[in-house]
């Protein structure tokens, strides 16, 4: 055990505000994975995502250090709200701009996507079902999509996430619910195994 995996959150937050590199690298590093993947599900764009997790790590180190976020031991809900209104700005910001598609609907910047090859069986099964999910994801409506990633991703409850979206938890639940039924409905219609 590493002595990086011993350090709780709370600790490593204090770190941080005192400007402790190690602290600021440890604490982002345990949940980049979770940030990055809210992002990239909400904007479903790879390289969108990428500059928006800069920005969403910028965000959290700045406010921390600056005293703006007070550890109350709900620091991913914090973080997850922080990617959550960060991709809902993207939206606002480009809610104007031409996308340019193919004639097959798809982007035409996604031509100039060049993927690194990968040797194992095992990543490229896991890389298929991501892929897959992704897409039926893509397949729902935007409330829903934005309850299953918050919760399967973001590990947040229904009540955070009904505080973060300004509904009701039963609305929150209700969504999670539909989500899940429309998912199912989408794998049975086109034989999806994941």
């Amino acid at each position: 055990m590493t002595p990086s995996t011993i350090l709780t959150d709370a600790i490593l937050l204090e770190l941080v505000k005192k400007n402790d590199e190690v602290a600021i690298a440890t604490l982002l590093d345990r949940y980049k994975d979770k940030f990055y993947t809210a992002i990239f599900l909400l904007v479903k764009d790879k390289y969108i995502a990428e500059d928006l997790f800069q920005e969403v790590c910028i965000k959290i180190i700045t406010c921390i250090r600056n005293g703006n976020y007070n550890d109350d031991g709900r620091f991913l809900s914090w973080t997850m709200r922080i990617c959550r209104n960060l991709a809902l700005d993207y939206f606002r910001a480009n809610k104007r701009k031409v996308k340019v598609t193919l004639s097959d609907g798809t982007d035409i910047f996604s031509v100039f996507n060049f993927g690194k090859e990968e040797s194992f069986e095992k990543t490229m099964m896991q890389e298929e079902t991501a892929h897959r999910l992704r897409k039926m994801l893509d397949m729902i409506p935007y409330d829903q999509r934005e309850v299953i990633v918050l919760r399967m991703y973001g590990d947040m409850s229904f009540k955070q996430i009904a505080e973060m979206t300004s509904t009701s938890v039963n609305t929150a639940l209700g969504r999670m619910r539909y989500g899940l039924l429309h998912l199912r409905k989408i794998m049975d219609e086109k034989g999806i195994l994941l």
